[in-house]
């Protein structure tokens, strides 16, 4: 049998963050029918503080990959706040990552990849999904990476 998510979270050694509160007026989640809509989260440490910065100038195309993995480890805290089991989760269907970086910088992909990594790691073929990884010439709070995930639940 599979490990739970919750399992594999252990297995990561990964400890799962207080969901973190919105920084403007929006709410975590909204859920309609069996999908749930997270709102777009920036990369926060364990100690409270964000990785900010723009990726190809104050950091490497790495540190923006393991900024995007901690913004995976809060979309997980907020699923988990959510609807209490992981093993609920259906499907991670499509993730949207932005990527704070230098005019020049064509590697969002592998950055984004830290998010959608953790996700399949975590979940199993249920978290492999559709995505996007794009540019921006900012992000709030000058975050290094943002992401927002839909995800399909279980009834």
């Amino acid at each position: 049998m599979e490990n739970s998510p919750e399992q594999k979270l252990e297995e990561l050694y990964i400890t799962l963050n207080e969901v973190s509160q919105p920084v403007a007026s929006y709410v975590n989640c909204v859920r309609t029918g069996n999908l749930l809509y997270l709102s777009g989260k920036g990369p926060i440490k364990k100690d409270k503080t964000y990785v900010t910065g723009k990726v190809g100038k104050d950091l490497t195309t790495a540190q923006g990959n393991e900024a995007a993995r901690l913004v995976a480890i809060d979309h997980i805290a907020v699923l988990k706040d959510e609807i209490g089991d992981l093993s609920k989760v259906k499907k991670i269907v499509k993730a949207f990552g932005m990527v704070n970086c230098t005019e020049e910088f064509v590697d969002q992909a592998k950055v984004i990849n830290g998010y959608s990594d953790l996700m399949h790691e975590v979940f199993g073929e249920k978290g492999r999904h559709a995505r996007s990884a794009v540019s921006m010439h900012a992000l709030p709070l000058n975050f290094a990476v943002e992401v927002e995930v839909i995800v399909e639940i279980e009834d």
